[in-house]
């Protein structure tokens, strides 16, 4: 059985609705062509301060996007799952835009592969995750990785933050995932030294190739300009 192919892109500090885009261009090619294995990509990015809420998450008035809003940080509704998250710098956001039906034809799967990834991606620095009855990766009962994803005919968008030296004050100011509770971290604090998205990068490049058994080709600099170009001049939303 040939190993696939999964083209990778460091897309760098972006906004998120730059990143919303990003994906939004990856999923139409699945779409327009799904019999190929070709649009398989993963997009890993740090985004500018940015609160978003998933489509469960109906708590969240307008008077609390004002008050969120007026802390520094976007506000973004989006049709992932789960409740509401921070995403921020010193955070590293990974978007697989996958054809699960080249994979296997399940969310649940999926989601579970994610978090075996993290959780060896985390035994590899030293800190023992866990899964948990919730969502996302746990130290303790810390979240140190949230997980939200969206299918369509099981396409995936959304995916994955992962905290490395993320400033965790901003998760004071809701609750995060929806999860009374329960707290946050980061890898910076559990190892009590400052791990950067740099630092980590190429392990979640390597633990994504063993999880999901692939190879990831990495997008040229001729690609990656092409591509930016394209969403500057984009409207498109997600």
């Amino acid at each position: 059985m040939s190993t696939k192919i999964i083209r990778v892109i460091w897309a760098g500090r972006l906004s998120y609705s730059s990143g919303l885009k990003l994906q939004k261009i990856f999923a139409n090619q699945h779409h327009q062509k799904l019999k190929e294995d070709s649009c398989n990509t993963l997009i890993l990015v740090e985004h500018d301060p940015v609160f978003t809420v998933g489509i469960r998450d109906k708590e969240y008035t307008v008077q609390d996007e004002e008050r969120l809003k007026n802390l520094g940080a976007e506000f973004f509704r989006t049709n992932r799952g789960g409740l509401i998250t921070f995403h921020g710098p010193g955070q590293l956001v990974a978007y697989p835009i996958l054809n699960l039906k080249q994979f296997k034809s399940s969310i649940k799967w999926y989601v579970c592969q994610i978090e075996e990834m993290i959780i060896r991606l985390c035994a590899e620095l030293g800190i023992k995750g866990e899964k948990s009855p919730n969502t996302g990766v746990w130290v303790n009962d810390k979240k140190i990785c949230a997980i939200g994803v969206h299918g369509s005919r099981y396409v995936t968008t959304h995916g994955l933050a992962l905290n490395c030296n993320t400033d965790l004050n901003w998760f004071n100011h809701i609750v995060p995932c929806g999860i009374k509770g329960k707290g946050v971290t980061s890898i910076s604090q559990e190892l009590n030294i400052n791990v950067t998205i740099q630092d980590v990068l190429p392990l979640l490049k390597n633990a994504f190739q063993d999880q999901f058994r692939c190879s990831l080709i990495e997008y040229s600099a001729e690609e990656y300009c092409q591509l930016f170009n394209s969403i500057n001049k984009s409207n498109i939303c997600i």
